[in-house]
């Protein structure tokens, strides 16, 4: 199997690039998780992305693939590609923190469902990433471990609560992050660091092993919050949620398949939200380029007078009633 230097990295390519090199054996793992690691190197001290970086296991994990790869084992796209874990997710014998000084050293035993889908198809766990303290906040400031930085430039808030993953993707230090959203957890950040943000609906991915054991604050984060994804590219969600999805194996060919179809995409437009001149600016700039792209827009005015706020309260009154379901209260 090849090798490639730092400076013919691959630090920026896709999922589907970076696999496909490895399974026809023309990337090493191995190489590829050093590049990144030197990547970890170069920028955690100016974004601080990560909280934990783990280049023993994560090296260990990449020979391990290596071998696989080279016996004719190869295990899908994921296989030997380095990903990370938002701090929220169980990571057996790494330490899980959720950003709060009072778990600052707890090591959970064994993997969350979702960390343990992701190993099993040969995806290589760098490190776990930094967010706002137990997921409370938007803009990746508040966390025992120090703020994120946005990558896109470091005077800018990286957003949150999951700011390390979408700095640490933005960024190149990994190609993909396993990560959280309730009321934009993971959709924020990633819009103000410039990748996709994907929410999955409840039981699309499981949120077992999120601060597994800790009845409070872990019972009700568990509920509210609905596992994501972040990635470089729409293409790259779709292949990490294949692994991930809790579906039927008589259904269809997936979420990467299912992007090969063509979509009619009709996009509704608001206008009637407070914004700052520069924000309308760039919002207008964005429905221009969907209309570039091939789709439709229509006007629909949103009846909100606060959107942010009466936003926030559908959100969190929509995962309370699932909490209660869950536990039987009707």
């Amino acid at each position: 199997m090849s090798t490639q230097t730092a400076s013919q990295s691959h630090y920026f390519d896709s999922i589907a690039v970076v696999g496909e090199l490895i399974r026809q054996r023309d990337l090493s793992p191995v190489e590829l998780v050093t590049s990144c690691l030197e990547r970890i190197n170069e920028l955690q001290s100016r974004l601080n992305a990560f909280i934990t970086v783990a280049p023993e296991s994560a090296l260990s994990a990449a020979k391990a693939a290596e071998t696989e790869i080279q016996q004719g084992q190869w295990k899908g796209p994921l296989h030997g590609v380095p990903i990370g874990i938002e701090d929220f997710y169980d990571t057996a014998r790494m330490r899980t923190t959720a950003g709060f000084e009072h778990f600052r050293d707890r090591i959970p035993k064994k993997d969350a469902t979702a960390v343990e889908k992701l190993k099993r198809a040969g995806a290589i766990v760098i490190g776990k990433t930094n967010m706002h303290t137990l997921g409370m906040g938007t803009t990746g400031l508040e966390s025992a471990f120090g703020p994120v930085r946005n990558p896109r430039n470091v005077d800018y808030i990286a957003g949150g609560s999951s700011s390390g993953s979408a700095a640490a993707v933005a960024s190149g230090m990994c190609f993909a992050t396993l990560d959280t959203d309730a009321i934009g957890s993971c959709r924020l950040p990633a819009s103000c660091c410039g990748i996709v943000g994907f929410k999955g609906t409840y039981g699309l991915i499981s949120p077992s092993g999120i601060l597994d054991g800790e009845k409070d604050p872990g019972e009700m984060t568990r509920w509210f919050n609905h596992p994501g994804i972040m990635a470089r590219r729409v293409q790259d969600v779709a292949i990490v949620l294949d692994v991930l999805a809790e579906r039927s194996q008589k259904e269809s060919a997936g979420y990467l398949g299912a992007m090969r179809k063509d979509v009619n995409l009709r996009v509704g437009v608001t206008n009637n939200f407070e914004a700052d001149h520069e924000v309308r600016q760039a919002f207008h700039v964005a429905v221009e380029k969907i209309h570039a792209l091939g789709y439709s827009t229509f006007s629909a005015q949103a009846p909100l007078r606060h959107p942010a706020n009466d936003v926030t309260r559908i959100e969190t009154d929509r995962n309370g009633s699932q909490v209660d379901r869950r536990r039987g209260i009707s």
